[in-house]
């Protein structure tokens, strides 16, 4: 398939395109570069590219494409909540005219990643893709818009698919310090605690950055019955673990390293833990990577790659690279870009 792939330049784009290509597709990028150069160890290769704001996309740009597979966001909840309007309209607004550009351009299928935190607080019960959806801040209530508006364009011709990922570790060429494995081991690497800010109580599904790109090959070779307006739940059951629990998995990778619970934060709302069994039985698909292996995986990467503290929280911290970008002048008040790019 010809496949364009929205924020190929971001933490999962980057491990995304080369298995798509692996795997037969012929892939072409749209970014706009926010995080092209937060790179740990060598510089990726990406594909070609269509150079446009996601927010200007109209039908000619994905002429001739069979799929789109959409990643792009503004996928940080303290960003969300910093500027929510930006927030929604472009993981909203934008998302949303994409879809219907795509399905103007004769596009078969659209591959949204979605999330788990769309459920919200659900309690210990495990949360299937039926279970209501609560999400509590700005980033996961756009997830919810988009999948309702992009939903209502299916048709004969045009099959959306809502991939909720569960939250994502590994290491990735472009790496993601913010969430919450690749967090706490960098945090033990560099500083041998592993610092648990909130009581460690709050349940929480992780999965792979490989894993979410399998789902979504398995969503371009899956029959389009398997995927017409349907939304699954990406990750394993396996995963869904603690936050106390995930960071004894870094205490045992990260030699030297101790776990200290600290509650400052105060008790987290947001847990749930979630059933993956409608990928399994619908797609053949199920997530590989346990947190154990996730975890040494980072560990290696960072010490191989020489993980500093600056670049940990500056580079690889979401909000503080959009707010360098800003104070640079790279970007306007609605973060579009203003000068030229790398």
């Amino acid at each position: 398939m010809r496949v364009l792939v929205t924020g190929h330049q971001g933490y999962l784009g980057t491990v995304m395109v080369p298995m798509l290509l692996a795997d037969g597709h012929d892939v072409v990028g749209l970014d706009n570069s926010y995080f092209a150069e937060c790179v740990l160890g060598p510089v990726p290769t990406d594909p070609p590219a269509i150079d446009v704001d996601l927010r200007d996309v109209t039908a000619r740009h994905l002429d001739g494409f069979d799929a789109v597979i959409h990643l792009a966001a503004l996928s940080n909840d303290p960003l969300g909540s910093l500027a929510p309007e930006i927030t929604y309209d472009i993981n909203h607004h934008a998302s949303v005219r994409l879809a219907r550009a795509a399905k103007d351009a004769g596009v078969a299928r659209f591959l949204y990643a979605s999330t788990c935190s769309v459920y919200g607080s659900a309690g210990d019960d495990l949360v299937t893709e039926d279970a209501p959806l609560k999400p509590l801040t700005p980033y996961a209530e756009s997830k919810v818009r988009v999948e309702d508006d992009a939903a209502a364009m299916a048709d004969s011709g045009f099959a959306p698919v809502f991939l909720r990922n569960a939250t994502a570790f590994g290491f990735s060429p472009r790496l993601r310090a913010d969430i919450v494995l690749n967090n706490l081991v960098g945090h033990a690497v560099l500083t041998g605690d592993v610092r648990v800010l909130s009581d460690g109580t709050p349940w929480r599904p992780l999965v792979h950055a490989q894993d979410i790109a399998r789902a979504f090959i398995t969503c371009l070779d899956a029959p389009t019955e398997a995927i017409y307006c349907a939304a699954y739940n990406v990750g394993t059951e396996r995963n869904n673990l603690t936050v106390a629990d995930i960071a004894a998995s870094v205490v045992e990778a990260v030699p030297g390293s101790r776990l200290l619970i600290t509650g400052e934060s105060g008790p987290d709302p947001r847990s749930y833990r979630v059933d993956f069994s409608r990928a399994r039985e619908g797609l053949g698909f199920e997530a590989s990577w346990t947190i154990p292996d996730g975890a040494r995986e980072l560990y290696e990467a960072y010490t191989s790659y020489g993980l500093t503290q600056d670049a940990f929280v500056n580079r690889f911290t979401r909000l503080a690279q959009l707010e360098k970008l800003r104070a640079a002048g790279d970007l306007d008040p609605t973060m579009r870009r203003v000068s030229a790019r790398a």
